[in-house]
């Protein structure tokens, strides 16, 4: 089977050739596809492929339709949005994520924001310690487990809302569980965003939930831009001058939002959270294994779509 590595932000080169390895000796055919300048390059390259490996590259309907040989996508990485899911069924193609693999490098980039827009982002201002803060923690899965217990190592206090999740497994995770949305931001004087952008979540994140939080309270976003209502956002940060919004997600108003309120803002260049050396070469692993995996005995254990 041919195996196509398309990558806009390219993996590390340590990760590639560990991908190239696992799939070769696997049986396969790779090729790749770096750093390519237009979605019609993706297109092209296509044709002929019989696997996907991507990132943050975009598998739409055009894609999937200029690839009549594709059984199956992985993306490396646990969010899979850039991926027309009801497309690639139509087409019959299976589409999986690599959960866990970057969730300790999210966490720790949640963990770090908090610190920095606590310190006043490095400046010589006063600022303020975590230890004693609660921090809430909006999705429980991998990353908001791992960010609960960094939190927790910190002597912060950590709640957790997850409606996939029992009492017990939150409790178990090391948090604990409350039950509403309300309960959640009114009682967190941190809250880190770990859910995903579906058609319920797209905008949630709006102006009557931030003006929930405590004084002096910090939003928190390591998980997709488009969760946030940003209208809501900057008419949050207008009314209440004591909150602060941190991301690895620029907002579409960022430099509206620097320019109104300065340090109580922040955001990433691009999305920061994989991007460590760890996290780049685990998830491109787990993805070349996922497809040797697939090819050998059919396990479709991380579909994403059904």
């Amino acid at each position: 089977m041919k195996v196509l590595i398309a990558t806009q932000k390219p993996f590390a080169a340590a990760a590639v050739a560990g991908i190239k390895d696992i799939l070769v000796k696997g049986g396969h055919e790779v090729a790749l596809l770096e750093k390519y300048p237009e979605q019609a390059d993706l297109v092209k390259a296509v044709a002929d492929v019989n696997a996907l490996i991507i990132r943050s590259d975009k598998v739409t309907a055009e894609v999937l339709d200029a690839a009549p040989q594709l059984k199956i996508v992985v993306r490396a990485g646990a969010g899979f949005d850039n991926v027309d899911l009801a497309s690639a069924t139509a087409h019959g193609v299976v589409v999986m994520n690599t959960p866990g693999q970057n969730s300790n490098a999210v966490a720790e980039l949640a963990i770090a924001m908090m610190i920095f827009m606590a310190r006043t982002q490095f400046t010589p201002a006063t600022g303020s310690e975590v230890q004693g803060k609660t921090l809430g923690i909006q999705a429980f899965g991998n990353v908001g487990r791992l960010v609960g217990a960094k939190a927790k190592a910190l002597g912060m206090k950590v709640k957790a809302l997850d409606p996939f999740l029992t009492d017990e497994q939150i409790t178990s995770g090391g948090a604990e569980p409350v039950h509403t949305l309300d309960e959640l931001y009114t009682g967190s004087d941190y809250l880190s965003l770990h859910i995903p952008a579906l058609p319920a979540t797209i905008g949630s994140i709006n102006y009557e939930l931030i003006t929930k939080m405590p004084k002096g309270a910090t939003l928190v976003n390591t998980a997709r831009k488009e969760v946030i209502d940003e209208a809501g956002l900057e008419k949050a940060l207008e009314d209440r001058p004591d909150l602060k919004y941190v991301t690895d997600v620029m907002p579409d108003n960022y430099a509206t939002l620097q320019d109104k309120f300065g340090l109580r803002v922040f955001a990433t260049p691009k999305k920061m959270g994989a991007q460590t050396a760890e996290a780049n070469v685990n998830a491109g692993l787990a993805a070349a294994n996922q497809i040797v995996d697939y090819f050998a005995t059919g396990n479709t254990r991380f579909q994403v779509n059904k």
